[in-house]
């Protein structure tokens, strides 16, 4: 194989649009996965780009709720009890950044990436010619009383002061809005800039497929370690085989830090296993994404189903699926949607890469400029992939970036 001036180790939605960023700069571009393109969380999540969500989950509100979650093993936060003592280092970074100052920190760092985020998005979408896929139809929250919503609207608040458009809604403009909601729901907030894609899994592949329209190359391929030479960046992978590139672009999701750790870098990326059940499309008349906060999951509307899903449960790469979580989800959606036919439905479990202070890795790697991090985004991944793509791209080129990227640093912690 022809040494590349890159290789992007991950097919996700991350990996590949840096990659096709990179492409677009004239570079020549590899990119490698495991398993191929869109085979894991890219795959199965709700198809937001949820650009008004800049409120990290590490924050006093989830501090308040956790431990009532914690309790129910099916509840929006679990915590797996064999894998209890391997997550408790990231936990205690966790409660360290819900302080007011970190989240402040971190809300106006989130806030750039999503404007630049959004900002990036049509254009890229444009030029994969993949704009058809976009929907614009908004996001309803909803609460089950006046004081849940009370209780929401410092983040409102927030969102208010970062320019973020949105309404609170009585049950009547709930039902005008979205039609069939429990009568439980009593206050609704809309946010119209929120977006969304046809379906996370094909737009992925499209992005794929353009990537190697244009010359791109991408190999299956399991890589296990990422070593500096002279000339560039050797990557081994688990077949024993060795490739060399110019720069690397370690964007692997929750695998990420596995390749860091050859670098001798330790990185407190965890994950984030999130359920989910896509029934047919005949199952509901959904016209918005309805957002249940009080209990962690959401109904999208996709143009191969619909989707529940959500929640978070803390439990490593290795055990196995809990499935229990996802029927869980569809016994509320079924009490919260009464009309929803949960027939014919099918199950998925994906890993989502999470740090502890709810921000993504992007920069370089410590005291080797050849190499570049661009993982952890945990929900925010598909929201977060054209804003990511640019500032790998401008890294990989020495350009200057658009916004300031060191609360970002894969040092950090």
């Amino acid at each position: 194989m022809t040494q590349p001036d890159v290789v992007v180790i991950g097919a996700g939605v991350i990996g590949l649009s840096a990659a096709i960023a990179a492409q677009a700069r004239g570079l020549s571009v590899t990119v490698f996965d495991r398993e191929g393109p869109a085979a894991g969380a890219s795959a199965g999540n709700a198809g937001a780009f949820a650009f008004t969500d800049i409120l990290p989950l590490a924050s006093p509100g989830i501090m308040r709720k956790a431990p009532k979650w914690l309790l129910d093993p099916l509840g929006p936060l679990s915590v797996r009890p064999s894998y209890a003592l391997n997550i408790a280092p990231w936990m205690y970074r966790f409660w360290r950044a819900c302080s007011p100052a970190r989240v402040a920190s971190s809300t106006d760092a989130q806030t750039a990436l999503m404007d630049l985020s959004k900002a990036e998005l049509e254009p890229f979408l444009q030029q994969t010619g993949t704009l058809n896929m976009l929907r614009k139809d908004g996001n309803l929250q909803v609460y089950e009383s006046q004081a849940e919503l009370d209780a929401a609207l410092p983040g409102w608040a927030a969102r208010e002061r970062h320019g973020i458009e949105f309404r609170h809604l009585d049950a009547a403009g709930m039902a005008e809005l979205q039609p069939g909601l429990s009568p439980r729901f009593t206050h609704g907030t809309f946010t119209p800039g929120w977006y969304s894609i046809a379906d996370p899994k094909l737009y992925t592949i499209a992005l794929a497929d353009h990537f190697c329209a244009k010359g791109g190359k991408i190999g299956q391929a399991e890589v296990t370690a990422v070593r500096p030479d002279e000339t560039g960046v050797e990557i081994v992978t688990a077949q024993g085989e060795q490739y060399r590139a110019g720069q690397v672009v370690v964007a692997a999701g929750a695998f990420s830090h596995r390749i860091a750790r050859t670098l001798g870098e330790t990185i407190p990326l965890e994950t984030e296993r999130g359920y989910n059940t896509t029934l047919p499309l005949t199952a509901f008349d959904l016209r918005t994404q309805v957002t249940f906060g009080g209990h962690g999951f959401v109904v999208s509307r996709l143009s191969t189903g619909i989707r529940v899903g959500g929640a978070v449960e803390l439990g490593g790469l290795d055990l196995p699926p809990n499935y229990k979580r996802s029927q869980a989800m569809l016994g509320k959606a079924q009490a919260f949607l009464p009309g929803l036919k949960a027939e014919e439905g099918v199950q998925w479990m994906g890993f989502r890469p999470s740090l502890p202070d709810s921000l993504p890795a992007i920069g370089r790697a410590r005291g080797l400029t050849r190499v570049i991090y661009a993982f952890g985004h945990g929900h925010l991944g598909l929201t977060q992939s054209t804003g990511t793509a640019r500032l790998v791209a401008d890294l990989l080129t020495d350009e200057r970036l658009p916004i300031e990227i060191s609360p970002f640093s894969p040092q950090r912690f």
